[in-house]
Formats: C-alpha cells, structure tokens, sequence
C-alpha cells in the first residue's frame, strides 16, 4: 500500500519557498530606534566620505593651479628680462639706421607680443582646472527623500 502523502496547503508552501530579504529580518528583529540609529551612522559616514572626497579633488585642483600661477609668473620674469636685455641690444642695432627712440618703441613692441602669447597659455591651463568633478557625481548619486531640493518619487 502507498503511504498518503502529508497535504500541504498553498499558504504554507509560499512561505517556505521565499526566503526573506535582509531588510525583513531587520524589521522584525530590530526596533525603530535601532533603525534609525544604523541609518543616522551610515549618514554620517556617507557625509564624512563626501567631505574627503572634496578635500582630495581641492587639493588636486590646487596644484594645478598653482602650476598654471606658476606659468603665468615665468611668463613674467620671462618678459621682463627678454624686453631688458634683448631690447637694448635690438635698440642699439636698430639705432644704427634710424632714431634710437623708434628703434625702442618698435623692440618694445616685439616683446610685448612674446609676453602676450606666454600669459595666453598660462591663462589656458588655469582654465583647464576642472574643479571637483567627482563630488559632483557621488553628490548626485544621494537619495532623493534627502536632498531638499528634487521631489521625492
């Protein structure tokens, strides 16, 4: 003879069957002050992580700006001393066939333009600065129903 098999109903059969996410256990396991306290900690972490990420990319964008300041100061001394020695012996060339005093105006003209094109490509590269780009992105990737600004879903 065939033994019966025991009955099972539909309800017991589904609760077997689906097993209980993370987020269920907590719920019937913990208070609501638990819960909160977990999710004022990973807030706070999340923030202090922020912060860092911020401080990192502000130092990286100082460097580059301060290779850019750099730039633009050579550029400077650069000019000044080409527009001191190369237009006095450019001056005295020049004075040769025409007034000395034209002969400085057009050198000094000269070098004007060199110092112009330098300060142009230090102005460029303090331009490249990209600022904080990365915060931007994780600061973006917080949840709605914390940033008072979008509606939350």
């Amino acid at each position: 003879m065939t033994e019966p098999t025991p009955r099972v109903t539909h309800h017991a059969a589904s609760r077997a069957e689906v097993p209980r996410s993370e987020a269920e256990v907590r719920a019937r396991t913990e208070s609501l002050g638990e819960v909160f306290a977990s999710f004022s900690r990973n807030l706070s972490d999340l923030m202090r992580q922020e912060v860092q990420l911020a401080k990192a990319e502000a130092a990286q964008s100082a460097r580059q700006g301060g290779r850019g300041a750099g730039m633009l100061a050579g550029a400077a001394v650069g000019g000044f001393l080409a527009l001191l020695f190369l237009s006095l012996a450019l001056m005295w060339a020049l004075g040769a066939v025409m007034h000395l005093g034209f002969a400085a105006v057009i050198v000094a003209l000269i070098w004007a333009a060199v110092a112009a094109a330098l300060a142009m490509s230090g102005k460029k590269q303090l331009e490249n600065m990209k600022g904080l780009p990365q915060t931007q992105d994780t600061i973006g990737d917080i949840p709605p129903t914390l940033n008072p600004n979008k509606e939350t879903p």
